[in-house]
Parts: C-alpha cells; sequence; structure tokens
C-alpha cells in the first residue's frame, strides 16, 4: 500500500482531468438509420453540404439559393413558410434589405411560443459559413423533421425563423423584432458557432434573473449540458452581438445560445467548410435542441421572468447544480470562519508549525508570479519568433492546442519545481494552508464583484476538507492520500476544462488565465501532489513542455490544410484622381508583394498596415442625383440618389465637415434621433453615416437628409464590389494553395473601392 499508492493516485488524477474533458461532448454521431423520430447527424449533413457549398453573404447568388433550398425543406415537412422581406438599419447605422424565413407550427393550448431561431446568410466574401450559422440551420430542420415524425402536437406555437444578414449587425432580428410582437414568445433557442469544432457552450439571455431558466433547463435534462454561470456573469459585462441580444433589446424575452468555439482559427473563413465541421459538434447541438424542443413544446412559458440570479455548474450525472447568487457572500464567510477556526486549532493543538504555513506561501506565491510572467512574456516572444502568428486575427493559431498542452506542463514544472524542496521539509498539511486562503480571498472577491464565479468555493471546501483529514483523521498516510485523491475528483472536474476554455475561446493572448488556473489546482491538490515526488516530474513535465514547444514548430508554417490568410484592396480616390493598394495583413507574403515595392514599410496604427500608391485604373463611377434641395421651416432637405453602374456590393457614407443631422433616411427607413436629443447625429462627434449592403445587385441608394439651413454637408462616399481578382482591369497572380482570403475581422477584402467626395 505504502509503494503503490503515490502511483495510484498520480493515475487517479490522470484519469480524472481526461474525463473532465471526455465528459464535455458526445463522442460518436447518430447514423443515417437512427429511427426518423429521432435526431440524425448524418442526416442533417445533407442539407449541410448543400448550404455551404459557396460563400452565401448578403447580396451574393448563392445567398438566394440557400434561402429558397431552406424554404424548400420547411415545405417538405408540410410547414406553411413565408419569407419576409423588410429594410432594416443597426444602430450603428449598418443597413440592408433582408429576407427572414419563417414558419410555425401551431399549438393546441398556446401560452407564450416557442421559438428556434439561427442565420443563414455567411460572413461578407469569404467564409462558407459550414459551422457559422450552417450548422445552426440543418440542426432545426433536422430537429423540427424528427419532431414532426412523432406526431406530437405541441401545446405552445414553435416558431422556426432562420433570420438574414446576422452577420452585417443582427439585422434580421432585429427586423423581426420591429415587426412582430416579440414578447408572445416566451423562449428562444438561438444555434450558433464561432469556430468550427469543440464543445457547444450554453449562453443565457435574459432582462431579469436567470432563476426559472436555470430550473427549466435543468427539467429538460439536456444530455451534455456545458453551462456555468461564470460564463453568464462574463457575458453580459461584455457588448454582445449575437441574435438573442437583439430579440431582447426592447422586451422581457428569455432564451438559451448554444454555441462552439473550438477551431476558431477557421471562424469566417473558407476553412469554415462542410469538410471541417466537428461532427461530434452537431451532434452536441443535437443533444440540446431535441430535449429542450420536447419539453419547451407542452411546458408553461408565460412565467419565465425572475429577478433573482443563480449560481450554476454542470457535472457528469447530476446535469446542473445551481444555488442562489445571495448564499454566494454567506458561504464565503462561513467558510472563511471555519479556514479559521480549523488553522487556529491546528496552530494550538501543535498540529500545524507556524513558520512552517508561513514558508508555504513562498513556493506558492512564486509559481503564480513565475506562471503570470512566463506565461505573458512568453507568448509574446513566440509571436515575435514566429511573426505569422499575427495573420490569425481570430488570435488563436492552428498549433494553438499544441502550445496550450505545452504551457500546461510549463506551468506544472514550474510548480513541481518552486515546491520541490518544500515537499522534502514541510508537511502537506503546513503546504496547504496558503493556497487555501488564496483561494478564500479570491472567492471573497467573486462572491462581491462576480457572484457568477462563486461556485469556485467547491475547491476551497476540498481544501478545508483536505485539511481536516490531515489533521484530525487517525488513519495511515496511504489512506489519507487515497481518500483526499478520490475527494478531489470533483474539483478535476469542474475546473480542469477552464484551463482550455479560457485561451480556446479567447484567443492565446488568454493563455495567461488558464495557466493561472493550473497554479490555483496545483495548490489546493498540494497534498496529493506533495506524494509524487519520488517520481521527478519536475522534469518530466519540462520534457513534455519542450517536446510540446517542438512540436508547435514544426506546425508553425502553412499547408493546405491549414492556410495563410491575406487581403488586398485597391481604392481609387475620384476627386484627387489617385489610386492605392491596401491591406489590413501584419506582413507581406508571396501573393501580397506583388502590389508592393520592396521598400515599403508598415504603417502603424493604421487600419491600413500597407498602402501604396499605384497606377488609376477606369471604372464607371458612382452618380449623385440631388432629387430635392429646399428649406422648409427653417430647415434645409436635401433628397438625393447614389447610383452605382458596377452593381456595387456595398457603398458606404462619411461626413467629412461638422453639420447636425436633423432627420435621416435611407432607402425610405427612418433613423431614431439621439435620446434627449432633437436630432439624430451631430457630425463633430461622429463622422461615420451608413454602411449599406445591396441585395443581389441593386443599384440605387435614396437618401432624405435633413440639416440646419446654413449647413453645407461634405459626403464622401465608397463604393465598394467584392471581385477585385476577376476584374479584367488587373493581371493579380493567384493566391498559393496554402493561402486564402482573410476577411476577420473586415467585412470588406479583395475589393475594388471607389471614393468620391460630395458637397450640397
Amino acid at each position: 500500500m505504502k509503494q503503490y499508492s503515490p502511483f495510484l493516485a498520480l493515475i487517479i488524477v490522470i484519469l480524472t482531468v481526461f474525463y473532465s474533458y471526455y465528459s464535455l461532448t458526445p463522442h460518436r454521431i447518430s447514423n443515417a438509420s437512427t429511427s426518423l423520430t429521432e435526431f440524425s447527424t448524418e442526416r442533417a449533413l445533407k442539407p449541410l453540404k448543400e448550404i455551404s457549398k459557396k460563400a452565401h453573404y448578403l447580396g451574393s447568388k448563392e445567398h438566394k439559393n440557400v434561402r429558397e433550398y431552406i424554404v424548400s425543406e420547411l415545405e417538405k415537412m408540410g410547414l406553411e413558410t413565408t419569407v419576409e422581406t423588410q429594410q432594416i438599419f443597426s444602430s450603428y447605422g449598418t443597413g440592408a434589405k433582408i429576407n427572414n424565413i419563417i414558419a410555425t407550427i401551431k399549438g393546441t393550448n398556446n401560452t407564450k411560443a416557442l421559438m428556434l431561431s439561427t442565420h443563414y446568410d455567411s460572413d461578407t466574401s469569404a467564409s462558407l459559413g459550414a459551422s457559422d450559422a450552417g450548422s445552426g440551420v440543418v440542426t432545426i430542420l433536422e430537429g423540427i423533421r424528427a419532431y414532426l415524425a412523432s406526431g406530437k402536437k405541441p401545446k405552445n406555437d414553435i416558431i422556426i425563423l432562420i433570420t438574414d444578414a446576422e452577420e452585417l449587425g443582427l439585422l434580421g432580428a432585429k427586423a423581426y423584432r420591429k415587426t412582430h410582437n416579440i414578447e408572445e414568445v416566451g423562449m428562444i433557442l438561438v444555434f450558433e458557432a464561432r469556430g468550427s469544432g469543440g464543445p457547444s457552450y450554453t449562453l443565457i439571455e435574459t432582462n431579469g434573473g436567470n432563476k426559472n431558466l436555470i430550473k427549466e433547463l435543468k427539467k429538460a435534462q439536456p444530455t451534455y449540458p456545458v453551462a456555468t454561470s461564470l460564463m453568464y456573469s462574463i457575458y453580459k459585462m461584455l457588448p454582445n452581438s449575437t441574435d438573442l441580444t437583439a430579440f431582447k433589446e426592447d422586451a422581457p424575452v428569455n432564451g438559451f445560445g448554444f454555441a462552439f468555439i473550438g477551431d476558431h482559427f477557421d471562424y469566417h473563413t473558407p476553412q469554415d467548410s462542410y469538410n471541417r465541421l466537428d461532427r461530434t459538434s452537431l451532434e452536441h447541438q443535437a443533444s440540446y435542441l431535441m430535449p429542450l424542443l420536447h419539453y419547451f413544446a407542452d411546458a408553461d412559458l408565460s412565467n419565465l421572468n425572475s429577478k433573482e440570479d443563480y449560481v450554476y455548474f454542470n457535472f457528469p450525472f447530476f446535469n446542473i447544480i445551481y444555488y442562489p447568487f445571495s448564499f454566494a457572500i454567506p458561504i464565503a464567510l462561513i467558510i472563511s470562519l471555519l479556514f479559521t477556526a480549523i488553522t487556529i486549532f491546528g496552530i494550538k493543538k501543535k498540529k500545524l508549525n507556524t513558520k512552517e504555513l508561513l514558508k508555504g506561501f513562498i513556493p506558492f506565491l512564486v509559481a503564480l508570479a513565475s506562471t503570470g510572467i512566463i506565461t505573458k512574456y512568453g507568448w509574446e516572444l513566440l509571436k515575435i519568433i514566429y511573426p505569422q502568428y499575427n495573420d490569425i486575427k481570430q488570435g488563436f493559431t492552428y498549433n494553438g492546442y499544441t502550445y496550450i498542452i505545452a504551457f500546461v506542463a510549463l506551468t506544472l514544472s514550474i510548480c513541481f519545481f518552486s515546491y520541490k524542496k518544500y515537499f522534502d521539509k514541510n508537511e502537506p498539511k503546513n503546504l496547504l494552508i496558503a493556497p487555501t486562503l488564496i483561494w478564500i480571498l479570491l472567492n471573497i472577491g467573486v462572491a462581491i464583484y462576480l457572484k457568477g464565479a462563486s461556485y469556485f468555493i467547491i475547491s476551497v471546501i476540498f481544501g478545508l476538507i483536505s485539511l481536516s483529514i490531515l489533521l484530525f483523521l487517525k488513519t495511515t498516510k496511504e489512506k489519507k492520500l487515497l481518500l483526499i485523491t478520490f475527494l478531489s475528483l470533483p474539483v478535476l472536474i469542474i475546473f480542469s476544462p477552464n484551463v482550455k476554455m479560457f485561451p480556446s475561446g479567447l484567443g492565446l493572448d488568454l493563455l495567461i488565465a488558464g495557466m493561472l488556473v493550473v497554479v490555483l489546482l496545483f495548490g489546493i491538490l498540494v497534498p496529493i501532489l506533495s506524494s509524487f515526488k519520488k517520481f521527478k516530474l519536475h522534469w518530466i513535465t519540462l520534457g513534455i513542455a519542450l517536446i510540446g514547444f517542438i512540436t508547435a514548430s514544426f506546425q508553425s508554417s502553412y499547408t493546405v490544410d491549414r492556410k495563410k490568410p491575406n487581403g488586398i484592396n485597391y481604392i481609387v480616390n475620384i476627386n484627387d484622381n489617385k489610386a492605392f493598394w491596401a491591406s489590413t495583413d501584419n506582413s507581406l507574403d508571396e501573393f501580397t508583394q506583388q502590389f508592393f515595392s520592396d521598400t515599403i514599410t508598415k504603417l502603424p496604427k493604421k487600419y491600413y498596415k500597407f498602402y501604396e500608391k499605384t497606377t488609376v485604373k477606369s471604372f464607371k463611377q458612382p452618380t449623385l442625383t440631388v432629387i430635392k434641395d429646399t428649406i422648409v421651416d427653417n430647415e434645409r432637405q436635401i433628397n438625393f440618389s447614389i447610383t452605382s453602374h458596377r452593381g456595387a456590393n456595398l457603398i458606404r457614407m462619411f461626413a467629412q465637415n461638422e453639420f447636425i443631422i436633423k432627420n435621416l433616411k435611407i432607402q425610405g427607413y427612418e433613423f431614431p434621433k439621439r435620446e434627449n436629443k432633437d436630432y439624430v447625429q451631430n457630425t463633430k462627434y461622429k463622422k461615420w453615416l451608413t454602411s449599406y449592403n445591396f441585395a443581389y445587385q441593386d443599384s440605387i441608394l435614396n437618401v432624405e437628409l435633413i440639416v440646419l439651413p446654413n449647413d453645407r454637408p461634405k459626403i464622401s462616399v465608397s463604393e465598394v464590389t467584392y471581385d477585385l481578382l476577376k476584374n479584367p482591369n488587373f493581371n493579380i497572380k493567384p493566391r498559393k494553395d496554402y493561402m486564402m482570403v482573410n476577411s476577420y475581422p473586415n467585412d470588406v477584402v479583395d475589393a475594388i473601392i471607389l471614393v468620391k467626395e460630395f458637397e450640397f
């Protein structure tokens, strides 16, 4: 027992960490032979292949084809389907004529409707949109097909809403909210993606508290819920941009969003393709949809609002565990008092050594500080050594998962080295005091400022139980070790996935967050890890880290399967008769170098990083026609139209001088006045006027502008077409097979942009 207990404990820890990831998602997909009354991922892949053949951004021919295909699939199910067309603008001034797809299954005793929603447009000219959000479309299509095949009659209306122009600013959702009474909808389920794989995370949207939503989610019993109130709290603090956000903007609407965020490097690129979509991620989406569809179709959706928030987290076999936010501070205080009492008692009974427990702060704080510094600046150094990493503007490189493993191993090595001599000289019970106290301080902080993270108290509870076992349980060290190891399983299962979640979801710049979690876990697991000293894990983990960094180095180049993103624009200033090549790329390559001279220098802190004058080509210019220009009631009314003769994809307008916009209508859409102001916009503070995306090669933009009588507006018009590479005016060498167009995070690339200033 004495000989094998450390090895057994090590195996248990490793297997538990593996299981913490394994338990998050399904591991096989439902095939075509699955019962017709159940969801089949293999069946869902058939429409996905059709939807993601080409980029289908608003205004493209393929966008219309995809819409018609979705409508036909819904009609095959016997659903009466409508397409609602509407002019709509976001609060930022981005607009388009959108086409939402709507179908309804009538309920027998409607309380409030259940809505299933996603969007069918892809991002601008580059993305194939297989994951974002073709996966959402086919999840709903296959889910509804299976539900109808069951023969069930829902109590509540079920609304299927496939929105348009989500990528342009949630325009489809805003349009639906404007023309429908969204308060008749009691629950909205939205399916999204921000990458092409990984677990699907649950996000909550509500204008109130989440109490009733969490209770209902648990009752629905999704098979693989991945949901924590930490994500909920952080999400509420961020400037969110999902259709759910638009739905709840002016009404007390409740909903769940489900999105997978792995393989973030594929997001908004041509690599968001049918072949690269992780099939188990699609299966995971289905594991949410089907139980929630059956449950909410018959549930009372009229009273889901609440003022109370709950702390919650998922755990295998228990589904979702929750308790009120109001418990957070009392629990933290009680645990703090217990810790204080146990520590004082241990010192008085001479079971704890004051000098040794104070020394225990040294290795833990050294490990925390060293990890933070090495991770932050180590990643910055790697970006200098491998400047190509800066090309991946999503923030997560193709070898990102290898780097996570390497940094985790390096962090563990730092921890083992920091604790090496203390493991030899200090007892685990003395070393446990420091990390437990740091965890307590952390929990007091989150209980006050970030209550959604209050379930972190689980680690402190484990620390106190471990400390109590070490101090008071009269048994052998080996039995204590194995008991504490088994008690550590919940901590490892709950917190280990965060190590990967932070950098994979938010970018490798957030590696530091994941690695600090590793140190915090290491500290609270000291009673277990101290028994591993004979395994020389400080050298083993360092070796794994070195292997990881070397492997990542071999994976650092671009290949056909890991394409290099790049982009170029041709810009003509018509008034000055000057033309420029411009690129937002951080560095030039074989493709972009053809547009720039050898001596060009990078422009820091500019939208375009490379910018060089070139030959002016002849294009049909946009024309402006003034329809009306008159002064009425001390206001100057200017009605004009801008006509594109090149089939523009996009028109942008900027103010070039200062004037007050009293009223503004574009394509018949009237912009609201600013809150507590009698005008729409003061261009002294905001130059951006609008960005209008043409649908299906429309060519005229109609504007009605009311300004002060003495104002003389100067407006710059940018006319954009996505046809640079195929335009006969240019002889551009094509991209290599290991390259792809880069449209992230910019929506204009490989474009011809004509800029012309008009004065009124």
